[in-house]
């Protein structure tokens, strides 16, 4: 699933192309993928309207329209959106097409359609409750060591857990999880409310570093995600611990590892993370 790092180079890679353009034509190709409102509705709120800016929280994307409608995208696992000028083909596993002022087009593509979108006026964003209740983001102000140490404060759950969900840290997914807990040294199965204060400014400074960084490199592309030129990330040839089971850890040199932690691979380094109750 695209993540925090994902999203905004997605957002910064689509906005000079979609910012001021006239959504001309929808076509709804696959139409269940629209969750609000029913598609034709969806569609109406949409065609003659004018992109004004491109948002992203968490890991969600908005477009917001001159009619003050936000055009919402939750890409899930496999959701990629990219532009495509005029006469350059639509690829594959499209499902809905924007069609622009001067013929070009934004396509909504999606392997395993598990993907959602949304047309909603502002009183109505409330009811995408993944994104109502979003927690403060890394490298916002919200994110403070305060706030980290107040969220961790007792809790019972595994870190990794603690750190997935997005109603405590907005934009976080499995891969920058795993980086984080790496570069601060924390093992994945202990709880949240384990993390020490020596280790509490060294676990933000790590969340923060992992974003910043994956942004940096315009994501990390494995297999589906594409940014909005449908260009690949490279943030994959810089991380430490997601899919390098198996390989030396790039600090120690021990067998990086790999467990399943509340249903999701999870992948460590046994020395550089050592398992604390």
């Amino acid at each position: 699933m695209p993540e925090m790092p994902e999203l905004e180079t997605i957002r910064r890679t689509l906005e000079p192309h979609l910012k001021g353009r006239r959504i001309m034509q929808v076509e709804v190709l696959l139409s269940r993928q629209i969750k609000w409102p029913e598609p034709d509705q969806f569609v109406a709120r949409l065609v003659g309207c004018t992109i004004e800016r491109l948002e992203r929280k968490g890991k969600y994307l908005l477009l917001v329209l001159d009619n003050d409608i936000h055009l919402v995208f939750h890409l899930r696992m496999t959701g990629q959106l990219c532009y495509r000028e005029k006469g350059a083909a639509d690829g594959t596993h499209s499902r809905i097409i924007f069609n622009l002022d001067g013929g070009d087009r934004l396509i909504y593509g999606d392997v395993r359609t598990f993907g959602t979108l949304y047309a909603m006026k502002p009183e109505e964003l409330p009811k995408i409750q993944g994104l109502a209740e979003l927690g403060p983001e890394p490298l916002s102000e919200e994110f403070t060591i305060d706030y980290l140490r107040t969220a961790l404060a007792k809790k019972k759950t595994k870190i990794k857990g603690f750190l997935l969900d997005q109603s405590k840290i907005g934009g976080l997914g499995n891969i920058y999880v795993d980086e984080a807990l790496f570069l601060s040294g924390i093992h994945p199965l202990r709880t949240a409310g384990s993390v020490t204060e020596e280790e509490l400014p060294k676990l933000h400074e790590a969340i923060n570093r992992v974003i910043r960084e994956g942004i940096e490199d315009g994501g990390t592309t494995f297999r589906d995600y594409r940014n909005g030129d449908g260009g690949k990330g490279s943030h994959q040839e810089n991380l430490f611990a997601y899919g390098r089971d198996g390989e030396p850890c790039r600090v120690c040199g021990t067998a990086m590892e790999k467990i399943r932690v509340g249903g999701r691979g999870t992948h460590f380094c046994p020395k550089c993370q050592p398992f604390e109750v």
